[in-house]
């Protein structure tokens, strides 16, 4: 197959105290991801995209949160292992496309630092990472300021010199 489109999905509690990191960007809050590695959730949904493309599996059949060893890890240890899986088998990044779903800290100030971030973790070119961010309008758990989505999009392409 020349091309592979996967999906990633991942959804955070937002806790006091903690670290608000997105795409690999420390962002300030006094809110932050209550998470297992770093919380980082667009790596994890990006990981989750190119695994998925790949048809395997997801972040936590590698990296459980029930595994010690991954407690507040970096979550660019699971990209790295996604896009080295990637790459041996002969793909790469055409795209990705990102929706955070965020009540608050506005993400304005931070789209171009998280994109200049992830395209230099994927070896891509800027124009090839998209980054929306959009609230909920109050509704739910992500409106009260409870959490934080990530909705991830990646399209990969078969490299030239693999058939």
């Amino acid at each position: 197959m020349k091309l592979r489109i996967g999906n990633g999905i991942d959804v955070h509690e937002l806790q006091l105290g903690q670290n608000l990191i997105i795409g690999g960007i420390k962002v300030d809050s006094e809110y932050g991801i209550k998470g297992h590695s770093d919380g980082d959730l667009v790596i994890h949904a990006l990981v989750d995209s190119i695994l998925g493309a790949l048809a395997l599996g997801d972040i936590g059949q590698y990296f459980p949160s029930s595994d010690q060893k991954w407690e507040n890890v970096s979550s660019e240890t699971f990209l790295n292992f996604a896009i080295d899986k990637m790459q041996n088998l002969g793909y790469k990044i055409n795209n990705i496309d990102i929706t955070i779903v965020l009540q608050s800290p506005s993400l304005k100030s931070y789209n171009k630092k998280i994109r200049i971030k992830l395209s230099s973790l994927c070896n891509i070119e800027l124009n090839q990472v998209s980054l929306k961010a959009t609230t909920t309008d109050n509704l739910g758990f992500l409106g009260r300021g409870e959490g934080i989505a990530a909705f991830i999009t990646t399209l990969l392409i078969q490299n030239e010199n693999t058939n």
